[in-house]
């Protein structure tokens, strides 16, 4: 992954052609899953819609597990389509990798810290958000001075902790995982002795990265769920 990223200046900001790529790439496959999965329901759902059915209800589980699901199902939608994505960006940069002109085109997008943290700041900014809205201005100010007003800064140190936190796990497991898949690709074309050596470690560690990859899309999403509780619940 020593590769240079495709970096274009437009208007004086610079865009990371990779990332559009791969973001774009991501968001049409969970479209069509989404949309294969709902195209004709069945009150005995099937195939897609079977799948699609038992990943909204292993996200129900998680929101009920972290609020209760009056003040939680609201939030349905956003679990739903933050595990899929996120699962799906997880796995692109498993099978391949392509570079062109010494410049990476295909990886995971969540192989980039930009990409992790903005989702990250994207839940914490919805949980302020919806903290507001749901117990007005005055109430949600009070919660940084509960139950002591000297708590105040440690509280803002928080929100920044874990927004990094939430952004650098999910970016440290998958860029860690396509680094050693790419030294595993290396050795392969070392040739005969190459292959003998790496092939086993190869596929024993793609099958880790598919777990790895799952498991830190439910903690994101189990993450998001448990942020949102904190600012919604009148309990926090």
């Amino acid at each position: 992954m020593s590769h240079e990223a495709p970096i274009v200046k437009i208007l004086g900001l610079y865009f990371n052609l990779s990332n559009v790529v791969m973001i774009t790439v991501a968001s049409v496959i969970v479209f069509l899953i989404a949309l294969l999965a709902t195209r004709k329901l069945e009150m005995k759902p099937t195939g897609m819609q079977n799948f699609l059915e038992w990943v909204m209800d292993f996200v129900k589980g998680i929101i009920k597990g972290s609020m209760d699901w009056e003040t939680g199902g609201r939030f349905h939608i956003l679990g739903l389509t933050l595990i899929m994505y996120i699962f799906v960006s997880n796995m692109l940069g498993l099978p391949f990798a392509i570079v062109y002109d010494h410049e990476l085109w295909w990886k995971s997008p969540t192989a980039d810290p930009v990409i992790t943290l903005t989702l990250a700041v994207m839940v914490v900014a919805l949980s302020h958000y919806y903290g507001v809205k749901i117990k007005g201005a005055k109430e949600y100010g009070r919660d940084y001075f509960r139950p002591v007003g000297f708590l105040f800064p440690l509280k803002i140190i928080e929100e920044f902790s874990n927004t990094l936190t939430l952004g650098l796990r999910l970016y440290g497991n998958i860029y860690a995982g396509e680094i050693l898949l790419t030294l595993l690709a290396g050795t392969l074309a070392t040739g005969v002795t190459g292959h003998l050596i790496a092939i086993l470690p190869t596929i024993v560690w793609q099958g880790f990265s598919i777990f790895v990859g799952s498991i830190q899309a439910f903690i994101f999403t189990l993450l998001t769920m448990v942020y949102l509780s904190h600012k919604v619940s009148s309990d926090h």
